[in-house]
């Protein structure tokens, strides 16, 4: 069994599929996408540092977003970057391209 795969516990998966994660991945990449767009016609509109911040914020997640496609082609999504415990699948589900579980990132890991 990969560490992708589903086993029910109480009636939900612990863990995302690959295929899940990578439907949930393309979502946010798309989002974000559209975000960019959007970003990229105000600031014809209004050049300011506001919409630059912005922009910079959208293209980091993007950045996140292929680093876990990356992850789920090796294997390791799913896996936290700080304390090698998988990322419980309910916080896949609301962040799909975290590195980390919340315990992790609230120390900073």
């Amino acid at each position: 069994m990969s560490s992708l795969d589903t086993s029910p516990t109480e009636g939900r998966p612990e863990r995302l599929t690959a295929h899940e994660a990578r439907q949930r991945l393309e979502h946010e990449r798309n989002a974000r996408l559209t975000q960019l767009r959007a970003l990229d016609e105000a600031g014809r509109e209004a050049a300011d540092q506001v919409t630059a911040a912005q922009k910079d914020a959208v293209q980091r997640v993007l950045a996140e977003i292929e680093a876990a496609f990356a992850r789920v082609h090796d294997g390791s999504y799913g896996t936290c970057a700080g304390c090698s415990r998988p990322v419980p699948a309910e916080r896949l589900e609301i962040l799909p391209y975290t590195r980390f579980c919340v315990a992790c990132r609230r120390h900073g890991a």
